[in-house]
């Protein structure tokens, strides 16, 4: 497996934006890198470290802009407007092995996991008398929830993958690990998710920044909303819906995002950003008149729906128009751009709650979950009655509900029907190629099917 060369001897250290919610944690200025020899000896050094894993997520290459576009790019809500055949493949659903995207995201993910690896290994044998067993409770935490994330996102993306678990010091000191079943993939999310649950405190206030407790229970509540196993999906979005101190959806929809707010209680864990570390996702989105590129856009089949007052309700504010009736997404558009990066929001938590009771024949309990946030939307109840029908409307609720946030495809893949909404019927593309350039330098990686 062939890391960035960066890896190789140091670990990039870079901190997150200074924000009001953020806490002093992520107001410390960075370091440029900590050589490996230093790297994790006292708390500030292990501070820095966790800090450095939160700013390899929010990376352009995955968070930051090009993981979450495989999200819509590859589903049915947004047309490219550029000109880069690379970036037609996903919409095409025709991905090469050698599309840089492809191979930029690879890095970028594993690049966040050797960070987390880093802080899981060395941090336990950390001496300094002022670090708290909370505090390094907490930061041990936040390492296994993130890595957790990463295998979640590389086993939905790629089937199964190498698993990593231990730091890389060269360019090639991984290459010979045969690749895990997509079936271990996901074993390895669990197993990191249950090693961060315990070691991660309950949110004594609202701080989406970082990693939690609940922030555990809302990932596992994806993961088993995921592997259908329906009653725990049900139990772990309980859970967090539960904190309604911390949590809520909130009224119209746009309150979440609009008017520059951050860290508001809609949001269950975002990445945060600054005027000098910025997000990416806000000049693919904007027009030239707001000084962006507008490479991607809302498509005319979106933008019926979400301006259809009975589908869409207030959720059209995703979207807006220029003067000469250009048409672009909305929900990245600050300037300088600080817009967060949203991973999971509380409607989510709904969604899955109301999609794993339909499953489980709930079905009154499953329509209450979907009419709270079709009321939030500014809708009227469902009028979906029996088992099949409510799923379907909790897929179109999910479509409108998280069009600019990178759902839509995994939402297909995962429940089957992406080819009767896609026409995407060769089952082998619902997953992409593996990287060329890795495949080139570590003769144990093999391709996936159809590639």
């Amino acid at each position: 497996m062939k890391l960035l060369k960066t890896l190789k001897y140091t670990i990039p250290a870079l901190s997150l934006v200074t924000l009001a919610s953020c806490k002093k944690f992520l107001e410390v200025q960075p370091k440029d890198s900590v050589s490996d020899s230093q790297t994790i000896v006292d708390r500030a050094s292990a501070e820095t470290a966790v800090r450095g894993i939160y700013r390899a997520l929010s990376a352009d290459n995955y968070y930051g802009v090009n993981f979450v576009s495989v999200g819509y790019l590859s589903g049915d809500n947004i047309q490219w407007t550029g000109s880069q055949s690379i970036v037609q493949q996903f919409i095409d659903h025709n991905v090469k092995a050698d599309n840089a995207t492809v191979s930029g995201i690879w890095l970028a993910i594993y690049t966040t996991i050797n960070r987390a690896n880093y802080v899981i290994a060395k941090l336990p044998g950390v001496t300094d008398a002022t670090l708290t067993t909370a505090e390094r409770n907490q930061l041990l935490g936040e390492a296994y929830f993130i890595r957790a994330l990463c295998y979640f996102d590389l086993a939905r993306t790629w089937g199964g993958v190498q698993i990593v678990t231990t730091p890389t010091i060269s360019a090639t000191d991984k290459n010979g690990i045969v690749r895990s079943t997509v079936e271990q993939t996901y074993a390895q999310v669990l197993s990191d998710l249950n090693a961060a649950e315990p070691l991660l405190p309950l949110p004594t206030s609202q701080n989406p920044v970082r990693a939690n407790k609940e922030t555990v229970y809302a990932l596992k509540a994806r993961y088993y909303l995921y592997q259908k196993d329906w009653t725990n999906a049900e139990n772990y979005a309980t859970l967090v819906l539960g904190d309604t101190q911390n949590y809520s959806l909130l009224k119209p929809y746009s309150a979440w995002f609009a008017n520059n707010v951050v860290g508001t209680k809609e949001s269950v864990f975002e990445l945060a950003y600054s005027a000098t570390y910025t997000n990416g996702h806000r000049g693919q989105w904007q027009p030239p008149a707001n000084s962006g590129t507008r490479q991607w856009a809302p498509n005319a089949v979106f933008l019926a729906l979400v301006n259809d007052a009975t589908i869409g309700g207030n959720r059209s504010a995703l979207v807006a128009k220029t003067s000469a009736g250009l048409w672009y997404g909305n929900l990245y558009y600050r300037s300088p751009a600080t817009d967060p990066a949203y991973i999971i929001r509380i409607a989510e938590e709904y969604l899955i709650r109301s999609e794993a009771r339909a499953q489980l024949n709930k079905l009154a309990d499953a329509k209450v979950d979907l009419n709270a946030v079709r009321d939030r939307a500014g809708l009227t109840a469902t009028t979906a009655v029996s088992q099949a029908d409510i799923l379907l409307a909790i897929e179109n609720e999910r479509r409108i509900e998280f069009a600019l946030e990178g759902h839509r495809w995994f939402d297909l893949v995962r429940t089957g029907r992406a080819a009767a909404v896609l026409g995407v019927t060769d089952t082998k593309k619902n997953i992409l190629p593996i990287p060329v350039d890795q495949l080139n330098v570590d003769p144990a990686l093999t391709q996936n099917p159809g590639y």
